[in-house]
């Protein structure tokens, strides 16, 4: 299974912990998706950033 991640607040002001996860995902501005395979590692990151993201499931195309 796939996500889809999207940066949807500013990471202006976080404590930069935040900031370096955010681009380690690969998010850099806001509005920006991408998509990562599920595992528990990525579910870890997303779970530190959960208030600056929006987590969906990747449609299969």
């Amino acid at each position: 299974m796939k996500l889809q991640v999207k940066l949807v607040k500013s990471m202006i002001g976080n404590v930069p912990r935040n900031r370096k996860t955010c681009i380690a995902l690969g998010l850099r501005r806001v509005g920006q998706t991408v998509i990562h395979e599920d595992s528990p590692s990525i579910r870890g990151m997303l779970l530190n950033i959960r208030h600056l993201v929006d987590v969906k499931p990747a449609e299969d195309k």
